[in-house]
């Protein structure tokens, strides 16, 4: 057994610019992210200025219309990207999906006066934005959310509080969804609200077992004061909005848990091949050969559902079920790969001077965000069987 690091990804690409671009991705996660990754983890830093350097390179905006400073790139490739960005540090990762995901509402619902005004600097003018969705009381049952936007004469006065803000009170700006009507999802609206607007205010970030890098936080709303320029899409159209943001939002997810898990992957392998008992490396054993086996094609596996349900969505074809089930399997996937990777580490695996112990509470978040995997299990039921009879 020769002692080697795993090879890169071997990625089928659709033209020689993707291929590029993943090249540039891969260079500033191994030069700026992954040397700092371990201590900014464990002292809870959040990285703004990687955050700032992906805005100046483009990769911000990759899925966007190169017409507001996006880079056009289809989701294939968007996601290959985000998976190699969280393979390096799930904080950068995860942070590239969710300022997707907040942007999505205005560049796929804005006016051409909301999409000129706000989406250069969202993709390319170093703006990080946050989604508002879920509440103290509301979390997998969104619909019942509370916040309320009432309006007054040209604006809304935005009342409440959101909970589990990722990049909560470090964003500048704020996709947040509010109730302007009735009980119910026709009731509710989005907007887009400044990270610095007066009464806006946000609580202490939560103390998490993992992901410490990234702020998530409540968001206090008391009277926040919002134009009706910056409602984004119809009354009413908001909870349809925020459903078709979480769909390619999953698959932002999914590509995440694949990072993860194939950072604990390479570690694995990296450690067996290093590591010897009883005359030889521990990778010579069939059992742990085995484990490695398994662990590699749950990843293999995860970043073919995901790149499917991409490819459908690029594609113009509807994706719902298979966000659903990519976002599903690669966090659950994540979860046993680098439950795996600490076994075959051992001991070591179980302290923090190797990384496979952080990827292991980190991977145990992405079962959680953007729709829990029970919530996945009946999106995907839905489509197969229709909607539950009471």
């Amino acid at each position: 057994m020769t002692d080697r690091s795993p090879p890169p990804v071997d990625r089928l690409l659709p033209t020689e610019e993707a291929r590029d671009l993943l090249a540039l991705v891969r260079d500033i996660a191994a030069r700026e992210i992954a040397p700092t990754a371990a201590a900014e983890e464990a002292a809870g830093h959040f990285p703004r200025p990687l955050f700032t350097l992906l805005s100046e390179t483009g990769l911000l905006g990759l899925p966007y219309d190169p017409a507001y400073g996006g880079g056009g790139q289809p989701y294939e490739v968007y996601l290959q990207a985000v998976e190699e960005l969280a393979a390096a540090r799930l904080t950068v990762g995860l942070g590239v999906s969710v300022h997707t995901l907040a942007a999505f509402p205005v560049a796929a619902h804005g006016t051409e006066a909301q999409r000129a005004a706000h989406l250069p600097g969202m993709l390319g003018g170093g703006r990080l934005g946050a989604y508002c969705l879920s509440e103290p009381s509301s979390g997998s049952d969104a619909a019942s959310l509370r916040t309320r936007a009432v309006r007054d004469g040209d604006e809304w006065r935005i009342t409440g509080t959101k909970a589990w803000v990722t990049h909560g009170g470090v964003a500048d700006f704020y996709t947040v969804l509010a109730r302007t009507g009735g009980a119910g999802p026709r009731g509710i609206t989005a907007f887009l609200v400044p990270g610095d607007a007066e009464g806006l205010t946000a609580a202490p970030p939560e103390r998490k077992m993992g992901l410490r890098g990234s702020p998530t936080a409540q968001l206090h709303f008391d009277g926040v004061r919002v134009p009706d320029a910056r409602r984004v899409g119809d009354e009413g159209q908001g909870f349809a909005i925020a459903l078709a943001a979480l769909d390619s939002g999953r698959l932002g997810i999914a590509a995440c848990a694949v990072g993860v898990a194939r950072a604990a992957l390479d570690e694995a392998v990296v450690y067996a091949g290093r590591r010897r008992q009883f005359g030889r490396p521990i990778a010579d054993f069939q059992g742990l050969r085995f484990l490695l086996a398994d662990m590699a094609t749950r990843v293999e596996a995860g970043r073919a559902l995901y790149l499917a349900a991409a490819r459908l969505r690029d594609a113009g074809r509807p994706f719902a079920p298979q966000a659903a089930m990519a976002k599903l399997h690669c966090t659950d996937a994540a979860m046993q790969v680098t439950l795996d990777a600490v076994q075959v580490l051992g001991g070591y695996g179980y302290t923090a001077d190797f990384p496979v112990e952080r990827y292991l509470r980190e991977a145990k978040v992405l079962q959680i965000v953007e729709g829990t995997n029970q919530i996945q299990r009946m999106v995907i039921a839905r489509h197969l069987v229709g909607p539950q009879t009471r």
